[in-house]
């Protein structure tokens, strides 16, 4: 399948927007880099962006995201936090790397490397593409973007406090609350606490609250709310899961409920 294909196929709402507006100019120059003078594939590109439904800045209803939506959400956003720091570490970028290879494959993985590399020499307007996200993207797909984000940034060994804090304007312009925020951040830290951060409770919390913190917390981050993104994107939701696990049975361990 070549490029212009590939990313034909997986997109629905991201056609349109500042994503769309993103996407148009860097495929623009991988084609024209990969066809001599872009015509072909260009054309077939724009054809098939045709017969999208166009985004509208206030939708009457959220659409179900597709696998191809929230990878390139998930590329752009990718960009912000590697540049947060004022530069780019190369761990960071195979980190990317990886874990597209593991979701996708190498061909797939491929193809989003090449739009990534493209999207990374774009300047990115942040509160822009993240309204249309928050529009458009279900709540868990947005959690789910989150943890991937916070992994990005800990792949060179620690998160700088640029970094931390481009992930929280992040959240908020995704209108994700603080509490989720701080439960996905502490999943990256090692700290006496974070088992309450991560079920989103405080340590005078009783077994019964911690309990039903669980199960509220379990629910949240099953994988089953994101099985609409394909099965590639099941094992940072499996990782999300299992911290909860991991962090109610430390406290029960610890209290010996």
């Amino acid at each position: 399948m070549n490029f212009s294909k590939w990313i034909g196929a997986g997109l629905g709402w991201s056609f349109g927007g500042p994503i769309g507006a993103i996407i148009g100019m860097v495929l623009g120059s991988i084609i024209d880099s990969i066809s001599g003078n872009g015509t072909p594939l260009l054309g077939d590109w724009q054809t098939d962006q045709k017969k999208r439904p166009s985004y509208k800045s206030q939708p009457q209803a959220r659409p179900q995201t597709q696998p191809g939506d929230f990878e390139v959400s998930l590329l752009i956003l990718a960009s912000v936090v590697i540049k947060a720091d004022g530069h780019q570490d190369q761990r960071e970028l195979d980190y990317v790397r990886q874990q597209f290879v593991g979701m996708y494959g190498q061909e797939r993985a491929n193809h989003a490397f090449k739009l990534f590399k493209g999207i990374n020499q774009q300047h990115i307007p942040v509160r822009q593409v993240c309204m249309q996200i928050q529009r458009m993207m279900d709540h868990a797909s947005r959690l789910q973007l989150l943890h991937f984000l916070f992994g990005i940034a800990k792949a060179d060994g620690m998160v700088t406090d640029s970094e931390v804090r481009q992930i929280y304007t992040i959240s908020g312009y995704l209108g994700i609350s603080s509490r989720d925020f701080e439960s996905i951040k502490a999943m990256f830290y090692n700290s006496s606490d974070n088992a309450y951060k991560i079920l989103e409770i405080t340590k005078d919390a009783t077994n019964d609250d911690i309990k039903a913190a669980y199960r509220k917390m379990a629910k949240k981050y099953h994988p089953d709310r994101v099985i609409h993104l394909g099965d590639e994107h099941q094992k940072g939701a499996v990782d999300k899961f299992r911290q909860v696990q991991e962090a109610y049975e430390k406290l029960q361990k610890e209290r010996r409920f």
